[in-house]
């Protein structure tokens, strides 16, 4: 048996500029760190012929093209395999649709496993090349691609994602004093809300597609302030930081009427009378996780916590998508 994981992420600054629709353009720039929650995959020769697959539901298929898990499926026909004799079981930590990147995970977890299976190898880069063509190219996903980057790569990375289809990967090189803050003082509360992030990138793609001057503006000031964050952190500005990531998530709900509810205002603005310096919605928006940087994150705890909302403590994670078992 191959057991394989790949990490979620958070997304530090410029979210949303990953979006081919936009980068193919302009050249995208998004900040992004894995943490230590993680999507599972195992992948293992059953004793008789066919596809098993279990994850939210049970299938069992003798071809192919009778696998209804799109992804699974596609990844599944670039292995080739003549005669399939597989099983693949998937296990996560944290729920999908909680705007962590879980779909960017489990495809990177996927491949790498069906690589292993094969008995074969695969870099950090072309794995992450290949997630992307199946969720973007193949399944026409209106999603960018940091989730599978910092899925394969792991730690806290800067990418530039270039015009002429290059990725650009550079560790963001902050101090042990900047990492033990981000690490105490980053915090990530649940909502309770889950939600698919394809409705309300959708209404970004197709608005930056037709040049819609509104959306391309925000873009751009969003990928302004991502150079902004990377520019405080590695000078160690942690109060810089954390009003940029106010900024932001007020500029991110101006991309569509779907990013927040009444409910997720009221506790962003009590987080902010109770602690939080900054903060914002991590992923596409809509639900999943409110992520605060603190000054006070006993008080900031506290708080949340009364009004029901649960804390999922994390650290970074630096391995990437990694085998743990064969």
């Amino acid at each position: 048996m191959i057991i394989v994981r790949s990490p979620l992420r958070i997304s530090l600054g410029g979210g949303g500029t990953d979006l081919p629709s936009y980068y193919n353009k302009f050249d995208g720039f998004v900040i992004s760190a894995a943490i230590n929650k993680y999507v599972y995959v195992s992948v293992t020769k059953p004793f008789k012929s066919g596809i098993y697959l279990k994850y939210s539901m049970l299938e069992n298929r003798k071809k192919l093209n009778q696998v209804k898990h799109p992804i699974i499926r596609e990844a599944l026909k670039l292995q080739s395999f003549k005669h399939p004799q597989i099983e693949i079981v998937t296990l996560t930590d944290i729920p999908s649709g909680t705007g962590l990147g879980s779909s960017g995970s489990f495809t990177t977890a996927l491949l790498k496993g069906l690589f292993e299976f094969k008995k074969e190898k695969i870099s950090k880069r072309h794995l992450a090349e290949i997630a992307c063509d199946i969720e973007i190219n193949l399944l026409k996903q209106p999603c960018g691609k940091q989730d599978q980057y910092i899925s394969s790569y792991g730690g806290i990375n800067c990418f530039t994602f270039k015009k002429d289809k290059i990725v650009s990967v550079k560790p963001l090189n902050i101090s042990s004093n900047t990492y033990k803050k981000l690490q105490k003082n980053l915090l990530l509360f649940f909502t309770g809300f889950s939600r698919s992030s394809s409705s309300i990138l959708k209404t970004q793609d197709n608005q930056t597609k037709i040049n819609k001057s509104s959306m391309i503006k925000n873009l751009h000031f969003v990928k302004k302030l991502g150079f902004q964050s990377r520019d405080a952190l590695l000078k160690g500005d942690m109060k810089k930081f954390a009003d940029l990531m106010n900024v932001h998530w007020n500029f991110k709900k101006k991309r569509s009427s779907s990013m927040t509810n009444p409910k997720i205002d009221k506790w962003y603005n009590l987080a902010l009378k109770n602690g939080a310096v900054g903060g914002k919605l991590v992923g596409a928006g809509g639900g999943g996780f409110l992520m605060f940087y603190a000054s006070d994150v006993n008080k900031l705890k506290k708080k949340m916590v009364s009004l029901g909302l649960v804390e999922v403590p994390f650290d970074f994670d630096y391995s990437g998508t990694s085998m743990i078992l064969r």
